[in-house]
Order: C-alpha cells, then sequence, then structure tokens
C-alpha cells in the first residue's frame, strides 16, 4: 500500500497562489531595508549547537532543533547515560549541530568570524527561515521566515529611531494598522533592583513576557514558584499596571526608579527615542509597555515589538538592543541592536484582512490557444515579444481540444486568450478573448499588449 503523503506538524506548503503573495510581502521589505542602506547576508540552515546554546535562556534552549550526528551517532555514547536515559547529557555526544532558531545569534557569528572584511557600523539584512521545536497552534509554527535588520558597532540611539521609522515604511506599504511597544531591558533591571530581586532579573523577564498570554495571577504564581518573594511581588504590581501617557509613564519611573541608575539610564533612553520619534512624524503610534520584556537573555538596551491591531494574533515584528552579543564570540563591547519581521504571521494577518493588492495576486495574463505545430511556433514567437513588452504570457504546449484548453484557462484565471489559426496567420492578426466578459475582437499583433493593460 503506498505510502500516505505527509509533512510534519508546524510546517506548511505553500501553493503558487500563497507564494506569490508571500513574495510580495519579502519583496516590501526588501525593498524598505534596502532603502535605509541596508546589505543581505545569508548563514548556513545549521549552525554548531555550542553557537546555540545558551544564547536563548533555558526555556529557548528546550525549543533547539538537535541533528543527530552522521553514520552510527550511538557509537561515542556514554553506555551509563543511556542506561540513565539522560538525555540532557547525551545530547553533547551524539549531536554536535542544530537548526537555527533566530537569526540573530548566528548573525553575531558572522561578525566575529568576518570581522576583517566588514565596515563597521555594519548594517545588514537577512531574509531566511528558522525552526523551533515549539507547540505549534495559530499564528505559531516550528518552521518559519524571519525578516531582520540589524546594524551592529554603533551605541548611538539614532538606531533604534531608524528601526522604528522601517516599522512605519514597512506597514504603511503593506497596508497594516499596527502599534509599536517599547520598553528597555534597563528599565526592568532597575525595577528588578528596588524590589530587591536583581539576581532574579532572568526570572522575572520570562514571567512579564507572557503576561498577555496567561494573565497577571499566573504571572505573579511563576513568579513565587521561581523563588520571588511575596512583598517582591506586591512591589511589581503597581508597576505592571502603570498607565497614561508616554509621558506620565516616564515622569512616574524616575520617581519610582530614583535610586537606580541602570533604571534611570534605560527611562532616559526611552525618552530620547520617543522624543525623536515625535519629530519625525510617523503613522504609527509608539507605546511605552512595562510589561514588554521579551524573553531572549541577550536584550540590554531597547526592546521593541509590533502588534496588528486590526486581528487577534501576536506579535508580528520584534527586537532590541545587545550590548555584547558578539562578546560570546570572542569580539567585546560591539553594541548593535535590531528587528525581526515575522512573515508568516504578516502573512496570515494579510490574508485575514484581505490586504493583497489585486494586481499581486494576478497571474498570466494572456494564453495563446495551441491549434497545432504550425500555430504553435507562430504563438511562440509572438509570446517572446509579448513578454518583453512586460506581459505574462504563456502558450498551451499541446495541440489539445479546444474545451480542454479554455478550461485551463479558466482554472488559472487568465484575463485573455488568443486564437491563432490559419486566417489569423495569413492576416497577421489575432483573435483576443477577454475571458471575463466573454468578448472577442481581432486585433493586430502590435495592439495585444495596449488593449490588456488598458483592461486592468
Amino acid at each position: 500500500m503506498a505510502q500516505k503523503p505527509s509533512i510534519p506538524k508546524g510546517t506548511r506548503d505553500f501553493s503558487p497562489a500563497e507564494m506569490v503573495r508571500r513574495n510580495y510581502i519579502f519583496d516590501t521589505i526588501r525593498e524598505v531595508f534596502q532603502q535605509y542602506g541596508y546589505m543581505p547576508v545569508e548563514t548556513p540552515a545549521m549552525e554548531n549547537l555550542d553557537t546555540l546554546l545558551g544564547k536563548y535562556g533555558d526555556e529557548g534552549d528546550k525549543l533547539l532543533f538537535k541533528i543527530l550526528n552522521s553514520g552510527d551517532f550511538l557509537n561515542k555514547a556514554d553506555e551509563k547515560l543511556l542506561a540513565q536515559k539522560d538525555s540532557s547529557r547525551l545530547t553533547g555526544q551524539i549531536s554536535e549541530k542544530g537548526l537555527r532558531y533566530d537569526l540573530t545569534v548566528p548573525f553575531a557569528r558572522f561578525v566575529v568570524q568576518h570581522q576583517g572584511e566588514l565596515t563597521f557600523p555594519f548594517k545588514r539584512y537577512q531574509i531566511q527561515p528558522v525552526w523551533r521545536a515549539d507547540r505549534p497552534q495559530k499564528g505559531r509554527y516550528r518552521e518559519f521566515f524571519q525578516c531582520d535588520v540589524d546594524v551592529i558597532g554603533s551605541d548611538s540611539l539614532f538606531n533604534e529611531v531608524e528601526l522604528v521609522q522601517i516599522v512605519d515604511d514597512v506597514f504603511r506599504k503593506l497596508g497594516i494598522r499596527v502599534i509599536v511597544k517599547l520598553n528597555n531591558r534597563k528599565v526592568l533591571a532597575g525595577i528588578a533592583e528596588i524590589i530587591g530581586e536583581s539576581s532574579r532579573l532572568t526570572d522575572i523577564t520570562v514571567a512579564i513576557d507572557k503576561l498577555e498570554k496567561i494573565g497577571l495571577e499566573k504571572v505573579n504564581a511563576e513568579l513565587l514558584e521561581k523563588g520571588l518573594s511575596n512583598a517582591a511581588i506586591e512591589k511589581l504590581q503597581p508597576i505592571l499596571s502603570l498607565s497614561g501617557t508616554n509621558t506620565e509613564k516616564l515622569d512616574r519611573l524616575s520617581r519610582v526608579l530614583a535610586s537606580s541608575e541602570t533604571g534611570i539610564k534605560g527611562v532616559n533612553e526611552i525618552r530620547e527615542v520617543l522624543t525623536i520619534l515625535a519629530d519625525l512624524e510617523l503613522k504609527t503610534d509608539v507605546e511605552l509597555d512595562l510589561t514588554l520584556a521579551r524573553g531572549l537573555n541577550y536584550y540590554t538596551g531597547a526592546i521593541f515589538e509590533v502588534k496588528a491591531l486590526d486581528v487577534e494574533i501576536g506579535s508580528i515584528t520584534g527586537g532590541g538592543r545587545y550590548d555584547d552579543l558578539t562578546g560570546i564570540f570572542g569580539l567585546k563591547n560591539v553594541s548593535g541592536v535590531g528587528i525581526s519581521f515575522g512573515a508568516d504571521r504578516i502573512f496570515d494577518v494579510m490574508n485575514q484582512l484581505e490586504l493583497f493588492p489585486s494586481e499581486v495576486t494576478a497571474g498570466t495574463q494572456l494564453m495563446f490557444v495551441n491549434f497545432g505545430p504550425r500555430e504553435g511556433l507562430w504563438c511562440l514567437k509572438l509570446a517572446t515579444e509579448l513578454r518583453q513588452q512586460g506581459l505574462k504570457v504563456e502558450v498551451y504546449p499541446d495541440s489539445a481540444r479546444m474545451k480542454k484548453q479554455m478550461n485551463y484557462a479558466n482554472k488559472k484565471n487568465i484575463g485573455f486568450v488568443a486564437l491563432v489559426g490559419e486566417e489569423e496567420m495569413k492576416a497577421g492578426t489575432v483573435t483576443l478573448k477577454n475571458m471575463a466578459s466573454g468578448e472577442q475582437f481581432s486585433v493586430s499583433p502590435a495592439e495585444i499588449a495596449g488593449r490588456i493593460k488598458k483592461s486592468k
């Protein structure tokens, strides 16, 4: 019996119609990146595990897809660990590589490895798939594309401002209404300091990052489980529920964090970014959100998240400042900042809101019916000329029954069909049929492109 074909959960096939739409998203994002001076790079789908492990926190490490070593991968495995079924300690013996979890850590590795060839500040973009062993659900996949843009080798807050401008440009071009959520890890560090739990910053940020998903009560329960005192959790509550305008929130934070040098520095960085953005007249609102934590361990300054306003879905873009990610690989004190556009979620949002322009989803504009070898060759030559004029043209490959060829054109939503038989070849004309209206008319080859373009 033939095997029933399937794909792993959390992955997807994309049809031609879907790929046209996805490429529209990629092309739009790529165009904006390039307008700001960013250049493309690519890195391998797999990295050495020691490059990936320890960069995303304990939860992130659990979501890494590990690749078994080639050949007899159990040959060098410790028999005692095998008997104990100690998978965490066995991993290092049977797996040396893993699929990349994001594009930022491979980018940091790339910068260190190629530092002698780069000009700093180095501005790069990268559009490639990443993999996470997550639980598949709506808007969350195990394989998905990220569209990253980063600048490394500069501490200037102008870079943060520029990233928000890029977000504004991309989503304005795509037609998605969004809001940018902004916070700063220094502020979160300051909060941890004033509640007396500086050593538990990671636990606090990981829990706070789940606030929107699981609610305040469960976040507090998680913090208690992680070892925070009831008194510390109580001190945290008014900060998590802070409301008002961005200015009001910053003013209150300045008072609350007055005793924390780190916290005040974070407040000042947010204030400066918001002040500059106010002068740039963006179409997108930017909101200070203290519950925004982004659980990745490598963030040290500004953190961003972008939410769609008209669809219930998780963040569709996110990122932040990382002061010394390259230091892990031996290049110290090189700060970077970047954001990542989640192409798969953007695709879902645009599908749900029907935002794709009709000209993007349009495929072949004109199909030549094939009446036989002589007619087919005549059509092939004319099709070549029409393609050079910017039309999407195909010639049906077989001289099949007319009904079959017309059904093909209908199923592909081809706008026009060209009929060229003996009479048309003698007269040097083409019978053009508008498939939507059913209207037929005789035209010269020189008139075809104009007629089709005019019909849009």
